[in-house]
């Protein structure tokens, strides 16, 4: 496929809009922290006034539920599939949809695909995706670990395989994307056989805002005690908790770290969840793997955050995993780790974008 790929990755209050090349270089971009629904096609007409001649855009999407397991064509049945599953990731989704129909709109000749997250995870093994439920919950509902972050992780096994110089198919990786949302994955011969996020990315380790996985019977039991709904628990597990929960303050590790320096012990505190909670999701996934040839950390605080890295890499010891990282964070995906470690870490900087217009033109070539 001839032509430029718009990529658009929709936050649950960002925009960021990208166009690629041929070769996958960025010849345009811009990023909006703060992007309303109704000011997305606004913001999208002004953007192509500027760009070069675009011949598909690729859309993230978090969730793609049962049926859309794979990058698809974007045409009216796959908009209402996409739309039935929106209550999934309240967050993300609607926002989401909101720039695919204005990207429809004002592209109307082009082909538009979209990327699930999901995707990466369509094949884990059944019972790495099964919970222990009542059958009749699980068939009616369609109720199943998904797992989330599966354009990063699919983006980082790519970009792995190149430093270590070993073919994707040769290859079992412990994989961490540690953001907003923080999720791990073990990936065998380029396919998730096993993830910490499920059925929502609510599930897995503690994140910036989001609680992870808790006890639910403690949550059976707080509605009975303070007669809160499931709307005030929702907002409180997904808005209130984690890192901001635990400090009290904020849910940037940046931040934290530094308050962490200058004594705060509640700061200390939320890191030491964090990283518990990280260290457990890579030690619960990595038992879906026969070996560990690299643990690979991603998303913006595994990209910048050496100081987390170092908590997560120096716990691993039972894994063969060691610390004495280097503090740098590179611009390119790298080794972090000594030489001669016995476990290779590297660190693969964030390219979602990337994938997308991988997989978008890899569709529309097919």
């Amino acid at each position: 496929m001839s032509g430029a790929v718009l990529v658009l990755d929709a936050g649950s209050s960002s925009l960021h809009l990208v166009v690629l090349d041929e070769a996958d270089r960025v010849v345009a971009r811009r990023d909006f922290d703060e992007a309303t629904d109704e000011g997305v096609a606004a913001e999208l007409e002004e953007f192509l006034g500027a760009c070069p001649r675009i011949a598909a855009c690729g859309h993230r999407v978090v969730h793609g539920g049962s049926r859309l397991r794979r990058p698809t064509v974007v045409d009216a049945s796959v908009r209402a599939s996409l739309e039935a599953v929106a209550d999934l990731a309240p967050l993300h989704m609607p926002p989401a949809l909101a720039a695919l129909d204005a990207a429809r709109r004002l592209l109307p000749d082009i082909p538009h695909v979209v990327c699930p997250d999901t995707a990466f995870h369509s094949e884990l093994p059944k019972p790495a995706h099964t919970y222990a439920l009542p059958r009749e919950w699980t068939r009616r509902h369609g109720l199943r670990r998904y797992g989330f972050h599966g354009l990063s992780y699919a983006y980082a096994t790519r970009r792995t395989a190149e430093v270590l110089g070993r073919p994707v198919s040769e290859l079992q990786l412990l994989i961490t994307h540690l953001g907003g949302g923080c999720s791990a994955c073990a990936v065998r011969g380029g396919r998730s056989v096993d993830t910490t996020m499920g059925f929502t990315p609510l599930e897995g380790m503690p994140m910036s805002s989001r609680s992870g996985s808790i006890d639910p019977g403690m949550l059976l039991w707080l509605q009975n005690e303070t007669g809160d709904g499931p709307q005030r628990l929702y907002e409180a597990l997904m808005r209130e908790s984690g890192l901001l929960g635990l400090s009290g303050t904020s849910g940037d590790t940046r931040e934290l770290v530094r308050a962490r320096a200058a004594g705060d012990t509640d700061a200390a505190l939320a890191l030491d969840v964090f990283t518990l909670g990280v260290r457990r999701g890579l030690a619960g996934v990595a038992s879906s793997l026969d070996r560990i040839d690299a643990l690979v950390f991603t998303g913006e605080i595994g990209e910048d955050q050496p100081e987390v890295r170092e908590a997560v890499a120096a716990g691993l010891a039972v894994l063969g995993i060691e610390g004495g990282l280097t503090s740098e964070n590179p611009a390119e995906p790298a080794l972090v780790s000594q030489a001669g470690a016995r476990v290779p870490v590297l660190v693969v900087p964030t390219g979602e974008v990337q994938q997308i217009a991988h997989e978008t033109r890899a569709l529309l070539e097919a």
